[in-house]
């Protein structure tokens, strides 16, 4: 009887220690400025991340978006107190703020998306872009019919020059001497939210004879594929498949799972694998990839699909060693 008792007792402690589990699992999801319906980063993060995982899960994640930059550290602030973990923040722009409320709140978990925040609560995923611009400046060489591409970044930060840097490489790759030219919006945030400037360097790159125009610009983006459309040219997206915005004109787009991302640390979150550091996600992890689907399909031939894959298992084999700008800031290559 006394061992029926005992056994009974461990099976309602292991059931009340696994509703207690289940209670602390409170997700949440802090956008930057930009909110979550960007047609970008973060929309990629709500659509693919956080609206899949409700869907699949039932469990709600809370959502959060500031109104202004330092709006940031406080919202960070009130979500730490009010007991959610783990919480996700959206992109670099969180980084000073994550590290301030981070080693305040060492019990609650966070994940910072494209940056580093070096913590012993702090997940941090960052992406190989260099190596998803490669093959997205290979496509464009292929085929460009001027013998010119181009670049148009937001903010001039080593984060967007590694995609320049990635870009450059592939489409010398497979044309060592085509046309390259490349501009910056600006030094600060506002870059990413120009899409005015954005047009007006695409145009003036046409101008000089590019014909694929390739930008990670955020909203600013916006504008270059806006102008290439107009003009008669090829743009490609970024971060989440863009395709769909400009069809025969964006002629791929190249793709950050971050909403696949979000997805796996709330799953894995839930069931108790969470774990903090540096996850770098490349294309042998499946973190990066290029677009190809209804709305670019007559852009892209048979053999250029087939080229710019083999290329991609070439990058994962390690025969093709693509240079991170962000390894040694400098782009040679």
């Amino acid at each position: 009887m006394k061992h029926a008792i005992s056994l009974t007792a461990a099976a309602v402690a292991l059931s009340l220690s696994s509703i207690a589990s289940a209670a602390e699992f409170k997700p949440a999801v802090s956008y930057d400025t930009a909110g979550k319906h960007d047609r970008s980063f973060g929309q990629a993060v709500y659509e693919n991340g956080v609206t899949a995982f409700q869907n699949d899960s039932g469990v709600s994640v809370f959502e959060y978006t500031p109104a202004n930059e330092t709006q940031r550290e406080q919202g960070l602030d009130r979500l730490a107190r009010r007991g959610y973990s783990p919480i996700i923040t959206v992109g670099f722009n969180y980084s000073s703020a994550l590290a301030k409320v981070a080693e305040k709140y060492p019990e609650t978990d966070f994940v910072i998306i494209d940056s580093v925040v070096d913590l012993p609560n702090v997940k941090s995923l960052i992406y190989a872009e260099h190596e998803g611009s490669f093959l997205v400046g290979a496509l464009a060489a292929m085929v460009s019919e001027t013998n010119a591409v181009s670049f148009v970044g937001g903010m001039d930060i080593p984060l967007i020059r590694k995609f320049a840097c990635g870009y450059e490489q592939g489409a010398k790759h497979v044309n060592a001497d085509i046309g390259y030219y490349q501009n910056m919006i600006g030094s600060t945030p506002s870059a990413f939210a120009d899409p005015v400037r954005g047009a007006e360097l695409a145009k003036s790159q046409f101008s000089r004879g590019s014909d694929v125009v390739f930008a990670a610009a955020g909203g600013s983006g916006n504008g270059v594929y806006q102008a290439a459309k107009d003009e008669g040219k090829l743009a490609i997206g970024v971060d989440s498949n863009q395709n769909y915005m400009f069809p025969g004109t964006m002629l791929t787009s190249m793709v950050k799972l971050v909403g696949k991302s979000t997805y796996d640390v709330f799953a894995e979150y839930k069931e108790g694998n969470f774990e903090a550091g540096l996850d770098v996600r490349n294309l042998a992890a499946g973190g990066i990839d290029w677009a190809l689907d209804e709305y670019n399909r007559d852009l892209v031939s048979a053999e250029h699909e087939e080229a710019v894959k083999a290329i991609a298992q070439q990058i994962i084999d390690g025969e093709i060693k693509v240079h991170d700008y962000m390894a040694s800031n400098d782009c040679s290559f």
